[in-house]
């Protein structure tokens, strides 16, 4: 790949909303979830935020009045390891807290909000409450979607927002491989209106491309849990295997799917997903040519690769400019990747240093692009960490 370059000043596009992928292949959803019923999730008072999970713990902050246009704006400080985001339709973000297992409503110019608390979480090592999803019909059925790891598995749950409250519905897909680490998360509804989920290999690497085991894979699954109508095989949630750890999922204009990847040592990846393939792991990691051996047809390579202290690739929108943005964690940065029929450009880094290490990213209704910053997670905590930043398009 073309030596990613690092650009002085953080200049940005506007962005494109990020929808993921996921399927599901053998454990299919049970119609009662997991978790209790209401007293399992807990509602903060309107207004202000709900208390952590700590008594001791503060209250996330957020600026009284929005930042002019022209910067960023902080819309949210004193986050204990944020970790998923995803928008209603009134332009407020449903943000998940991995380790205290809440989820909060944030709003440009508001204290964040506790709408719930969800129960069951095991949060450990990597695992906890991860992705958030919200349905594309939220307008009529306030459907949530979130992806989380309990002491047996990782899951994803159904959940009703109503007002400022939300209320469970169901299991959508259990039986996940969970472990201390490669829990992938990144739950999306894709613009087919199925529910889209990366999971990982959580530390046993030869079963990634065993398509009867969910680790691994992009899973593929309606609302309820079943076998996405389309994917590969009709009575498998497998949408792709062969996946290390895969944390981010975006669709560009032309509705095909990237997703981010994380590598072990050497390479991290940006790969186009298509249905059915295997993205090569553990046998290759990064680009068979940089492994020393020939092709092998049985694998589909990434588009681009990083070395892995530039990247750890969380995170992945698309902007309105067509760009591929990529959240990088151990890389501190926001990688801007030009997309194009299927092909990439010239990396370029973004705000190298500026917030430190970057677990979210996703574009807003009005096309800016918001940031999650990971620094309460082996990070360099700063004074106001972790803080969700909104970024001006340029």
């Amino acid at each position: 790949m073309t030596t990613p370059r690092r650009l002085a000043l953080p200049l940005l596009v506007g962005l494109t909303a990020v929808t993921a992928c996921t399927a599901s292949t053998q454990t299919t959803a049970s119609s009662t979830a997991t978790f209790s019923s209401s007293p399992a999730i807990s509602t903060a008072t309107s207004g202000t935020s709900a208390p952590a999970t700590s008594s001791t713990a503060p209250a996330p902050a957020s600026p009284a009045a929005p930042a002019p246009a022209s910067s960023p704006v902080e819309v949210a400080t004193g986050l204990d390891v944020p970790w998923g985001l995803a928008f209603l339709p009134d332009g407020s973000a449903l943000v998940t807290l991995r380790d205290e297992g809440r989820v909060l409503r944030v709003r440009e110019g508001a204290r964040p909000v506790e709408v719930g608390r969800i129960d069951d979480v095991e949060a450990n090592g990597e695992g906890g409450l991860l992705g958030i999803a919200v349905s594309r019909e939220f307008a009529t059925d306030q459907r949530v979607f979130v992806y989380h790891t309990t002491r047996q598995d990782n899951r994803v749950v159904r959940l009703r927002l109503e007002g400022d409250r939300l209320m469970p519905e169901r299991v959508v897909l259990s039986g996940i491989p969970a472990g201390g680490i490669h829990n992938g998360g990144r739950i999306k509804v894709g613009p087919d209106g199925m529910i889209w989920v990366p999971t990982g290999d959580a530390s046993e690497r030869d079963r990634a491309p065993d398509a009867s085991w969910l680790g691994g894979k992009i899973l593929r699954v309606t609302a309820d849990g079943a076998p996405a109508p389309g994917n590969p095989d009709p009575s498998s949630s497998v949408w792709s295997r062969g996946h290390r750890n895969v944390q981010g999922l975006a669709w560009d204009a032309e509705q095909r799917l990237w997703a981010t990847e994380f590598g072990q040592n050497t390479w991290d990846e940006l790969n186009l997903i298509q249905e059915g393939r295997d993205y090569g792991w553990p046998t290759v990691e990064g680009r068979q040519e940089d492994n020393g051996g020939g092709r092998d047809t049985r694998f589909t390579d990434p588009l681009v690769v990083w070395r892995t202290d530039e990247a750890s690739p969380s995170g992945l929108a698309i902007g309105t400019d067509g760009a591929a943005y990529v959240a990088a964690l151990r890389g501190e940065r926001l990688w801007r990747v030009p997309l194009q029929g299927g092909k990439t450009g010239e990396p370029q880094a973004l705000l190298e240093g500026t917030y430190g290490r970057l677990r979210t990213v996703e574009r807003a209704p009005d096309g800016r692009l918001w940031i999650i910053t990971s620094n309460t997670f082996r990070g360099d905590e700063r004074d106001g960490d972790d803080r969700i930043v909104i970024l001006p398009p340029s």
